[in-house]
């Protein structure tokens, strides 16, 4: 008699998770059946199973084992039965599993050697033992191998653009415009000169100051109905190490800073073509903290409003933008930069010295903007956020110089001085005379002859800018922000301009010229409802706001160029809405009457709807 220990039995193979239960059970039936204690076994004779006695002892060792137990009776014949077919057919399976994997085996090692006979010329050695530290490093390399190659190649990944074009990002944008410019009766055809129409073309004769018909005159009293398009087209590329660079291209009627609007059927009409201009082009460095531009690029100081900058206007120079969280939610900032606004022909004009007679090269007159700004961002709550800044401008250059005494009988002579006036203006600002003009008579008939003029500013301009914005984000998605921003201009000196201003004067009930009314301060509010930004369908926002700009309180040439038909010298209200049509598509409506504040009187409304799409 033996003993089957549990660890055993659970051990032989094959046996099923039954077979094996009532093997590991056997040994404690047998003691049961062999103790003293209890009742004596069956005599031989008595009724017993019929199996074992007639069965011879089988090789395999679960059948003696199923015959051992039907022997003692712990086993009914029909379980043997059952028990024994299933290590058959569990033998049976394991055999050919076993026979397959071997001809599967041999059929692959006949392979391999065949490719490696092939692959190899006689006499190559061969390494019969690697060991396994060595494959792992082995695959690695080779897998870093082959993958900077498709890298590189890009033949692991079809479609896929080269590492250095998937840093190159295209983005653009399209606006379709209806532009409605209505003008209400009261207007002073004569007093809106176009002093930029001067300046940037042929000089205007003051003999011809009792005739003003002479003098170009901006539109005040004609409606218009404009239709109007847009389009620009960038790129961005990471250069790496923090270093980027950027192009943009846009339309545009002309080289004006403050828009790129295409008016449809201008530019000669009968569907000419319509110009491209290189609208942004510019390198940048960024680290956490700190961002250097140089070249053209957007507008660096933070501006919620276009109170003084237009939000369009791109700036030339170098500037550094730097922040820093000093507590949770707590981020200072500070900007600052130089900008050329006028660089003087390298050639620039030629007169003769009247001392000498001699030819002479008028000296440069270069125009730059200085500027620095120091502001806060605070995050009041989790959905309140403030900012705060006060900015400080110094044009330097910009104000207009009278000319030594100089001939300007014909249109075609220049004087000292002509460079000081401005390359581009809106309206609004003072303008003087800056030539110094000799008098001058025909021989023959002893008349006068033509005095021909440009202007220049009559102000310098150091504004100081404080700008603000309150963003409550409590109503999520829809947001309540309130802009706010307000100008004076510290370098104004209202006596100096009452001697030398030619617009900008009050009326008189005799038609003389009145004293200089114009003004050095400006201010901006408004508020917006809804939506921050305008991406999905029907996600919308409306605003409306009040503006209330002085003659000189900034440059006309950098300010809003939609609201009054753009430039200072102007106040009223406007109210707009934007609406998303699909994504990254939305539609824009907008209503501005704005009316002068000093001189002739000038008054328009002017209504846009625009569908903007962006990509």
């Amino acid at each position: 008699m033996f003993e089957m220990k549990p660890d055993v039995c659970w051990r032989a193979m094959p046996l099923a998770v039954s077979l094996c239960a009532l093997l590991c059970a056997a040994p404690a039936l047998a003691q049961t059946a062999t103790d003293p204690g209890q009742a004596p076994a069956k005599k031989q004779g008595s009724k017993g199973p019929a199996v074992s006695p007639s069965k011879p002892t089988s090789p395999n060792m679960s059948i003696n084992l199923v015959n051992l137990l039907v022997k003692r009776g712990t086993l009914k014949e029909e379980e043997a039965q059952a028990l024994i077919k299933q290590a058959e057919d569990e033998s049976y399976i394991s055999r050919q599993a076993a026979k397959d994997a071997t001809a599967k085996a041999d059929e692959a090692a006949k392979a391999a050697t065949a490719a490696t006979a092939a692959a190899n010329p006689p006499g190559t050695r061969h390494v019969t033992y690697v060991p396994e530290i060595v494959k792992r490093q082995l695959r690695e390399e080779i897998k870093n191998e082959v993958m900077a190659k498709a890298q590189k190649e890009n033949w692991a990944s079809p479609g896929m653009y080269p590492e250095w074009a998937q840093r190159i990002h295209f983005y653009g944008d399209m606006r379709a415009r209806y532009q409605g410019n209505f003008f209400p009766k009261g207007n002073d055809p004569i007093g809106a000169v176009n002093f930029n129409g001067i300046n940037t073309g042929a000089p205007y004769d003051t003999l011809l100051a009792t005739n003003p018909n002479f003098a170009p005159t901006y539109d005040t009293n004609q409606d218009r109905n404009q239709f109007r398009l847009r389009a620009r087209l960038g790129m961005d590329a990471d250069l790496l190490n923090g270093f980027s660079a950027g192009l943009r291209i846009a339309t545009g009627e002309n080289s004006s800073p403050v828009s790129t609007n295409q008016s449809l059927g201008a530019s000669g009409g009968n569907f000419s073509k319509y110009s491209l201009w290189l609208d942004r082009g510019f390198l940048k460095w960024e680290s956490r903290d700190l961002t250097v531009s140089l070249g053209r690029f957007d507008n660096p100081f933070w501006s919620p409003t276009d109170l003084v900058w237009y939000k369009e206007l791109g700036f030339d120079g170098l500037a550094f933008q730097a922040k820093h969280e000093i507590a949770e939610g707590i981020t200072p900032f500070i900007v600052g930069g130089a900008f050329p606004t006028y660089n003087s022909d390298f050639n620039a004009g030629t007169n003769f010295d009247p001392t000498t007679g001699a030819p002479s090269k008028f000296a440069s007159h270069d125009k730059w903007l200085f500027g620095a700004q120091a502001g806060v961002s605070a995050k009041l709550r989790s959905d309140t956020d403030f900012r705060f800044a006060v900015a400080y401008y110094d044009f330097t250059n910009v104000q207009g110089q009278v000319s030594d005494p100089c001939d300007a009988s014909s249109a075609s002579n220049t004087c000292n001085t002509d460079l000081t006036r401005p390359s581009f203006a809106q309206k609004g600002n003072t303008y003087m005379p800056i030539r110094n003009i000799i008098p001058l008579f025909d021989p023959g008939s002893g008349a006068l002859l033509p005095q021909f003029q440009y202007f220049g500013l009559a102000s310098q301009f150091r504004p100081v800018v404080a700008s603000a914005q309150l963003d409550l984000g409590q109503f999520h998605p829809a947001h309540i922000v309130f802009d706010g921003e307000y100008v004076i201009n510290t370098a104004f000196d209202k006596n100096a301009l009452n001697v030398s201003a030619v617009n900008n004067r009050a009326g008189t009930p005799d038609g003389s010229i009145g004293p200089f009314n114009g003004g050095n301060q400006g201010w901006l509010g408004r508020v917006t409802v809804g939506d921050k930004q305008i991406k999905q369908l029907w996600d919308w926002n409306v605003h409306a706001g009040y503006k209330y700009l002085e003659s000189d309180a900034t440059i006309d040439a950098f300010v809003d160029s939609d609201f009054g038909l753009g430039g200072t010298n102007l106040k009223g209200y406007f109210i707009g809405g934007n609406l998303g049509l699909s994504e990254n598509v939305w539609a824009s409506l907008r209503w501005m009457s704005a009316t002068n504040i000093a001189g002739s009187p000038y008054a328009v409304d002017i209504v846009q709807f625009d569908v903007n799409a962006k990509f």
